[in-house]
């Protein structure tokens, strides 16, 4: 007899009048394939996904009760527009299909809706005030003007326009019924607009709607009134809350379990998050990052349900299904709630239920996913390349002329491309120079807040062999061994070189590439000047710094380099202030000796002591070992870092679509 491995967190529960088939949601997050506020065909297919893998409740984030006053992007649903009934119902209908509850997220900007000061309406909020402004770029990528005072100026709702809001509430859950929506969740948490007139220092309001707790309350409680009474009685309505906002000024929890208790009994699930958008450090609590631990922001969740009869959900890094299960078994919390997870794997919940642990993508924890959605409005996953491609997933692909495939190189993208060559029908042979798979970023796995990098490599390792590929290490691809496969196909991937720049004295014994330090970080003395910062640099110095080393960054740039990762580099940054990483920016090191770097910045010259000296300052695609074996195959294939060096997130994606697509041009055969 089969005996399930987690109990607790596949056990049903009832909300409402709705059965939930386990305890894993997928928490909201934002459509952005949207077209004037309706989802488009592509926004309907990344949600489809994650109920076809399993999640008992799929949310859809940020639908918008009232766009003239309240809406953030132009990237949202606008739950006004009664013309996106058809495609909401058809994304309802997508998600319902597959046995989950479809839930909608309604949402408020408040004092932060930036597309109604952009379009130049005024921005309202608990009270009149007024808040720095700032440069934005608007959805056409022009520069909206800063004000003329360089103050974004708030006007106080009227409690004519309060009760406006209110009633936007309800006709939007209406309207999510209408469209065969099975739940409701209120956004009262991250600082947007419910939340604003829960929070003691925003709103000081000297009516009925401020001040006291009871107060601030009445507005999201009024709200919670009023899409009751537009969904009916047992309809699940979920309310989601920040625990503590995280800043120093914001409430703390003692206030969020003081707000649970009033919201007690009056919704169906009480959704408990963190954090607070506006704060660069607080919005690191609500969107955890690779320097926390696993399901840091439990906690929150579990003091408030001590104290409310109302179900619990707990949000932020859970990726581990056995942590999950003792989150449920223990009583901290009634539900999980996943994002990012189901992005890596939207098939957790599925392969959690199975048993296959050693099966699911889980999230580095990057950013690169939220990096990209903020730069492009197009989603993506480092690790999952499905995700952003979701309708070319949905049906099957045609079958291919099955071919001899060689790779040649076994890191990130050489190993993704082997494995959907193998997965495809194809012949592969893999070979790596080095005596194991995972290429460069090997160096990092030992790195504790890098654990899960180091978990992902060995699961693709693992699934090399899975496919049945023949995996060659201690192997170089040479023309002569290429010749000597005589493949069909050939996928360059052999990495790029650290450069190595030329400073008088970087050939001394103190002097260190960062992979040499990441392999062996005892070589690494008291004091250490890393040269270049970028990620691998600024990581390194996070990692040497943590071990109670003094590290200094020197970067020529008068910034340090995100490589577009603006998200990951918000976390950086307060790792480098938590440990006093000393940054020498705008600064050209011009000579190392046994005491340190010479730097030069605007002229004069600067000193850093240092016994140990370490560079980082890019890489060199390897384009001259790509053209020894270009034409030893009819057909040749380059990508990742020996084309262009990158992140995990454009090797992956390139190595999967390139690997899939081969064989689908097939040779003509005539009957002479």
């Amino acid at each position: 007899m089969y005996r399930i491995k987690y109990p607790h967190l596949f056990q049903p529960i009832r909300l409402g009048n709705r059965l939930f088939r386990n305890r894993i949601f997928a928490s909201p997050t934002g459509c952005l394939d949207v077209n004037n506020g309706i989802p488009t065909p592509a926004g309907i297919a990344f949600y489809e996904r994650k109920a076809r893998g399993g999640a008992a409740a799929v949310t859809i984030g940020d639908c918008i009760v009232d766009s003239k006053t309240g809406q953030i992007t132009a990237y949202q649903i606008r739950m006004d527009n009664p013309l996106a009934l058809p495609q909401m119902s058809a994304m309802a209908k997508a998600i319902t299909k597959y046995g989950a509850v479809a839930s909608v997220e309604l949402q408020h900007g408040g004092m932060f809706s930036h597309l109604v000061y952009e379009q130049g309406r005024p921005l309202l909020g608990p009270v009149a005030m007024k808040m720095p402004d700032v440069h934005i770029i608007n959805n056409d990528g022009h520069e909206v003007p800063v004000s003329e005072d360089g103050f974004r100026h708030i006007q106080e709702m009227s409690e004519e326009q309060i009760l406006a809001l209110i009633n936007s509430f309800g006709k939007a859950a209406r309207f999510a019924k209408q469209c065969g929506f099975g739940m409701i969740m209120i956004h009262a948490g991250h600082g947007w607009g419910l939340a604003q007139f829960l929070s003691p220092r925003l709103n000081t309001r000297k009516d009925k709607w401020g001040g006291s707790l009871e107060n601030r309350l009445r507005l999201p409680l009024a709200v919670v009134e009023a899409v009751r009474k537009a969904v009916g009685p047992g309809f699940p309505i979920e309310i989601r809350i920040s625990g503590a906002e995280g800043t120093p000024d914001g409430y703390d929890l003692e206030e969020g379990i003081r707000i649970a208790k009033m919201l007690d009994g009056k919704v169906d699930l009480i959704h408990v998050s963190a954090g607070h958008h506006e704060s660069p450090t607080a919005s690191m609590i609500t969107f955890p990052s690779m320097f926390h631990e696993e399901g840091c922001n439990v906690r929150y969740a579990a003091e408030i349900k001590k104290h409310v009869k109302t179900p619990v959900a707990t949000v932020g890094a859970l990726i581990d299904p056995a942590l999950m299960e003792e989150i449920i078994a223990s009583g901290q919390a009634d539900i999980v709630q996943m994002g990012r997870g189901l992005l890596a794997d939207p098939d957790f919940p599925n392969k959690a239920r199975m048993g296959l642990e050693e099966d699911i993508n889980s999230c580095l924890r990057c950013f690169a996913c939220l990096a990209h959605s903020t730069r492009t409005r197009k989603r993506a996953c480092a690790i999952n390349p499905e995700i952003g491609h979701e309708l070319d997933f949905q049906h099957p692909l045609p079958p291919v002329k099955k071919k001899k495939i060689l790779v040649a190189g076994g890191g990130v993208a050489g190993m993704q491309a082997a494995i959907t060559a193998a997965q495809r029908g194809h012949s592969v042979i893999l070979c790596e120079k080095s005596g194991e798979l995972g290429g460069v970023l090997n160096c990092e796995k030992q790195v504790p807040f890098k654990s899960r990098l180091g978990q992902y490599l060995e699961r693709q390792a693992r699934r090399v062999h899975q496919v049945g590929v023949e995996v060659k290490l201690n192997t170089e691809v040479t023309e002569t061994l290429a010749q000597e496969i005589a493949p069909d196909v050939i996928i360059a991937a052999l990495g790029a070189r650290p450069i190595k720049p030329s400073i008088p004295g970087i050939e001394r014994k103190n002097v260190f590439r960062a992979e040499e330090i990441y392999n062996n970080p005892s070589l690494a003395g008291k004091k250490v000047v890393i040269l270049g910062g970028g990620l691998v640099g600024t990581e390194l110095a996070i990692y040497l710094a943590s071990q109670q080393r003094e590290v200094t960054i020197m970067e020529m740039l008068e910034t340090l380099n995100d490589g577009g990762n603006m998200v990951h580099a918000n976390a950086l940054a307060l790792q480098i202030e938590r440990f006093k990483i000393r940054l020498a920016l705008g600064t050209k090191a011009v000579m190392i000796d046994e005491k340190g770097v010479s730097g030069e910045k605007e002229n004069s010259q600067v000193f850093y002591q240092a016994d140990t000296v370490i560079y980082a300052v890019g890489y060199i695609p390897k384009w001259e070992e790509c053209e020894k074996i270009r034409y030893c195959a009819p057909e040749f294939h380059q990508l990742g870092d020996c084309l262009f060096p990158n992140n995990i997130l454009q090797a992956t994606t390139t190595a999967y679509f390139t690997a899939r697509d081969i064989g689908r041009i097939q040779a003509v055969e005539y009957d002479l």
